[in-house]
């Protein structure tokens, strides 16, 4: 289903487009990683089950310091909105873009919403959206992946500058989604009124991730695992705005709903995994050994270096417990902050990527005819390939490029329709398995009238 919205571009230009509805199910920051805390035991702070809280708290991930582990507790969940809450929101609510990459269906899309901004702080906000994504993308695989993502900020209007609990647990501030510390009285938990930040992301042209920055220098952030919703996402990332470290959290969490990975952690007290083998990628009760021999898990990336440190084998410890299950690497960003994706998580992290976004897109539509001066523009990420073809045959002269001019291309002006088609193949080395590597291929054709 498609919509038309009026959206304000970077410039401030009002622009009307079409787009799809409704928010993409991507930020399910624990959809599959309940599964493994279905059995975690009761130590404190591991994950609660479904069964350990009701529909009137919601199970949230948090990180005390950078660097540390996250821990896991449940809060208070929002309550409806009121009827004039519902009418503020329906009044507020601007939307920029601040990366357009192509059409929504071809691209994943990222919703910013801040809190903690007034009025005239909405392009500080803007501000905070660019440097936060800069460092997001930073990491890989987003660093190889950028233009495979759109970028939205939703303007959300607060009385008030700044969080509450910010900086000391006193400090109440008025501000459009409640961002507030010292969350259920855990000080660096940034908590928000999930209902509010529904409302505000059903505002953007689509969503695949949620983020929200709120306004303030203190770390801190907050992952939402279970939020019940009736735009299509499950969870929620909160992050403070100005915190250098603050961008790990966000990271750490699309590992869980872009990735479906698993925590590679445990809360250090004693334990031993009796479930069923994990659906994570990330975890096993396989040894190096039986994952080669069985060709399960990892097995492909077994005794290679990878980029978070040493080599990837088959560790102890992970998903809350000392003992039992198996994690590829020492220690990657699922375990502790700050570092890098293992090897096969950044393999789980472009298999999510393309779940949402194609490796090939255009801005040219495919369903009018081109003339052969057309200039036809195509986006791929750097580690993929473009072939260019006329009628069928290959043009080679054009092979790499991004660009291509139906005449150029070898179109002849003999009063017929031709077409030109372009494909495009991902080539990364990231990816090891033949089953997703098959999905790393596109192709785009558009009839010319010579």
């Amino acid at each position: 289903m498609r919509k038309h919205l009026s959206i304000r571009t970077s410039t401030g230009t009002p622009r009307r487009i079409s787009v799809r509805t409704g928010i993409s199910a991507a930020l399910s920051v624990a959809a599959l990683f309940t599964a493994a805390a279905a059995t975690a035991t009761a130590s404190q702070g591991a994950a609660p089950t479904p069964s350990q809280h009701s529909q009137n708290t919601q199970h949230v991930e948090y990180f005390s310091g950078a660097g540390s582990h996250p821990r896991h507790t449940t809060v208070p969940a929002s309550k409806p909105l009121s009827r004039s809450e519902k009418s503020a929101i329906a009044s507020d609510g601007d939307v920029t873009p601040i990366v357009e990459n192509g059409p929504v269906d071809t691209k994943l899309d990222v919703v910013f919403i801040g809190d903690g901004y007034t009025a005239d702080q909405q392009e500080d906000f803007h501000d905070d959206v660019r440097a936060k994504w800069a460092k997001i993308t930073a990491v890989e695989p987003y660093a190889s992946y950028t233009n495979l993502f759109n970028v939205w900020a939703v303007d959300a209007v607060s009385n008030e500058t700044g969080v509450s609990g910010d900086p000391s647990k006193d400090v109440v501030r008025d501000t459009a989604l409640d961002s507030a510390f010292f969350c259920d009285g855990i000080e660096r938990l940034l908590c928000v009124d999930t209902g509010k930040v529904e409302s505000y992301a059903s505002k953007a042209p689509a969503g695949d991730l949620v983020v929200v920055l709120s306004n303030s220098t203190k770390y801190g952030g907050a992952g939402y695992n279970d939020v019940s919703s009736q735009v299509g996402y499950d969870g929620i990332a909160t992050a403070s705005s100005d915190n250098d470290q603050s961008d790990q959290i966000a990271v750490h969490e699309t590992g869980h709903s872009l990735g479906k990975l698993a925590d590679e952690y445990d809360y250090g007290q004693p334990g031993t995994y009796t479930g069923p083998e994990p659906t994570e990628v990330n975890l096993t009760k396989l040894s190096a050994e039986e994952m080669t021999a069985q060709q399960q898990k990892w097995y492909r990336w077994i005794g290679q270096e990878s980029p978070d440190g040493g080599k990837v084998n088959a560790y102890e410890g992970g998903g809350y417990y000392q003992y039992g299950l198996n994690r590829p690497t020492e220690n990657s960003i699922m375990r502790t902050l700050g570092r890098e994706f293992n090897l096969p998580g950044r393999e789980a992290m472009i298999a999510g990527f393309y779940r949402y976004a194609s490796v090939l897109s255009s801005r040219v539509a495919t369903d009018h005819p081109l003339s052969r001066g057309d200039r036809i523009r195509v986006t791929v990420p750097r580690s993929a390939q473009v072939k260019w073809y006329v009628d069928g045959r290959e043009s080679k002269g054009a092979r790499g490029r991004t660009t291509a001019v139906p005449r150029a291309l070898g179109v002849p002006a003999d009063g017929r329709t031709h077409t030109v088609t372009a494909k495009a193949t991902d080539r990364t080395n990231a990816v090891r398995d033949p089953a997703l590597r098959k999905l790393l291929s596109r192709s785009l054709s558009w009839r010319v009238a010579s």
